[in-house]
């Protein structure tokens, strides 16, 4: 059974990568950012008080992350193995997951920040149904319009620039310890998360031994 878990600072990419690690693979991808996503669409009481986080240019807390990411995880329909991106989100989070789970891989993309930055000022966001777009990468087809339902796109309301740098900041000092431990026990695969998606794809593929992708189509 494999056991991923892919690190990143938000528009590095991690969650795009994630998901195309299922295809072909039965693996599942757990994205805590999804879930959160959901409560927050679904008027959730969990989703008003990570709006409230978000919009504020705060990461949501430990706390919630540690409960959503246990929820999901005891579902149990994991049979192949799992990819996560979001989580862990600090040491203690990092040794319990070692402990419960046998993690087999630790895959960082690593972006530089303003890259990052030019990444997620892109990003857009259908007001109606809630699908992402990116204007660098994934344009719709009518500006500004959703092409799945017509519902006008806006960015986030936590994407402007002050809140992504205190992000960017507050994800660099958290998560280097937790790298850190992880690379002590041999498990960081270092990836260059500025190569073409597919690129990208193809690259963390050949380093976990797992078979090419076949594109959809």
């Amino acid at each position: 059974m494999r056991k991923y878990v892919v690190m990143g600072p938000q528009g590095s990419g991690k969650g795009t990568q994630a998901k195309l690690l299922r295809e072909g693979t039965e693996i599942v991808h757990i994205s805590v950012g999804d879930i959160l996503r959901w409560n927050i669409q679904s008027h959730t009481k969990l989703g008003a008080a990570i709006a409230r986080t978000v919009a504020e240019g705060h990461l949501v807390s430990d706390d919630v992350i540690e409960s959503v990411v246990k929820t999901r995880l005891d579902q149990h329909d994991w049979n192949f193995g799992f990819v996560i991106d979001g989580f862990p989100r600090n040491e203690r989070q990092a040794l319990f997951f070692l402990e419960s789970y046998d993690i087999t891989a630790v895959l960082e993309i690593d972006v530089p920040d303003h890259v990052v930055t030019e990444r997620i000022l892109a990003r857009r966001l259908c007001s109606e149904c809630g699908l992402d777009y990116n204007l660098i990468h994934s344009r719709p087809a009518v500006p500004d319009r959703c092409d799945v339902c017509g519902g006008v796109l806006k960015p986030r309301e936590d994407d402007e620039p002050d809140a992504i740098a205190r992000r960017l900041q507050e994800y660099r000092e958290r998560n280097q310890p937790i790298l850190e431990l992880f690379r002590k026990k041999g498990l960081v695969l270092r990836f260059d998360g500025e190569l073409p998606i597919d690129t990208l794809q193809a690259e963390i593929r050949s380093q976990l031994g797992l078979p090419g992708r076949v594109p959809a189509g």
